[in-house]
């Protein structure tokens, strides 16, 4: 069975440190990317090539992305190419140097770099509407199903995420001295073994990988226990966004029809198109992709497509659409990055006025369930 794991994966929402300060040398040579088409969008617009930093490797993760390939979403929108950049990064650092004009990103990793850097960046949209962490625990185990239920309990949780848990501590009243805290990298095998009673991971990934290797297990949303903020951003810098807002439109309105076909197509046709663009971008891999992460698996492929649509479809993106961010889901976000020690306010933090001008001219696209 692969696992797709690896230190660098959860490092993109936690360890912001060093990348916050590789911006800071590239703030001053921030590029616009290719100027603004003046002929409106779609058939009548031409915006060229731009790139688009993806948060991880190329998995069930952008499967909407993928789709927007193949049905010839981009193209139709006016793009030559749209180049998708394998991760992991949380591609800060290459928006802020003109490097790549879009990145999928994280509230986490945005919002440090504008609460310790002032950088120029802002959120758009979102695809994961939930904060994807979670305590993981076995049922027979720790069975941690409340905040309450981590007071006495040993956990394991990686340095680059220290920060984003000690925030749950804040957001549930507990005191940091009241849980044991292991330092453990992204495997969860110490669960599995025993050596912890819970254990930080992905909901779309670490927890379906123990569920895969037999066991029962709990898991305590960051989500629905004090901190909720938006992952899988859609993210770029304010000098960018000023200039080509209806290259972002057009951009976004493919995305959105991509992502569609997500809820919409057979699962099995989804995880085929995840498999095609998974083991393309493994052949033209340097690093040997699957030499690192191994051949994808398609039962752990499905199980993260659907564990990815319970964190990006809620009441209110069906009654709003794909991306929307509420002003209260953006409120909520700003707290959960002050928790973690990141003050931020929401106007720094987002401007969805694009995603927003979007389903106005279109309302039909809001319909992306089947």
């Amino acid at each position: 069975m692969a696992v797709h794991s690896s230190s660098s994966r959860r490092a993109r929402l936690g360890a912001v440190g060093a990348m916050v300060a590789a911006s800071a040398l590239v703030l001053a040579s921030c590029s616009s990317g290719e100027p603004e088409p003046a002929g409106g969008s779609g058939e009548d617009a031409s915006y060229g090539e731009i790139s688009v930093q993806y948060s991880w490797i190329k998995n069930e993760e952008f499967a909407g992305e993928f789709y927007a390939y193949d049905k010839g979403y981009y193209d139709e929108a006016g793009f030559d190419d749209v180049l998708g950049i394998s991760g992991p990064d949380t591609g800060v650092a290459k928006l802020l140097s003109g490097s790549v004009q879009v990145a999928l990103s994280d509230a986490a990793s945005v919002g440090a770099a504008i609460a310790e850097q002032e950088a120029p960046l802002k959120i758009i949209g979102a695809t994961f509407q939930k904060n994807p962490f979670t305590i993981l625990s076995l049922a027979d185990g720790g069975n941690i199903t409340s905040p309450e239920d981590l007071v006495g309990k040993t956990i394991g949780v990686q340095d680059s995420n220290a920060s984003v848990f000690a925030a749950l501590l804040r957001a549930n009243d507990i005191d940091e001295s009241e849980v044991t805290v292991v330092p453990v990298d992204f495997d969860p095998t110490p669960l599995m073994n025993g050596e912890v009673d819970g254990f930080m991971a992905y909901l779309t990934n670490e927890a379906l990988t123990v569920e895969l290797a037999g066991y029962d297990v709990t898991n305590l949303a960051y989500a629905e226990n004090g901190v909720p903020y938006v992952a899988e951003t859609f993210s770029v810098t304010d000098q960018y966004l000023a200039e080509n807002r209806e290259l972002l439109k057009a951009f976004l309105t493919a995305e959105i029809k991509g992502w569609t076909h997500v809820f919409t197509e057979p699962t099995d046709d989804t995880v085929a198109l995840v498999e095609e663009h998974y083991n393309a971008a493994a052949a033209e891999s340097a690093e040997g992709l699957e030499a690192v992460f191994g051949a994808l698996d398609p039962e752990k492929t499905a199980m993260g497509l659907e564990a990815s649509k319970e964190l990006i479809t809620t009441s209110e993106t069906e009654a709003n659409g794909l991306f929307t961010i509420s002003d209260e889901l953006q409120q909520q976000t700003v707290d959960s990055l002050a928790a973690a020690g990141w003050e931020v306010t929401t106007d720094q933090l987002f401007d969805t006025s694009i995603i927003d001008e979007i389903y106005a001219e279109s309302p039909e696209l809001v319909d992306y369930l089947p």
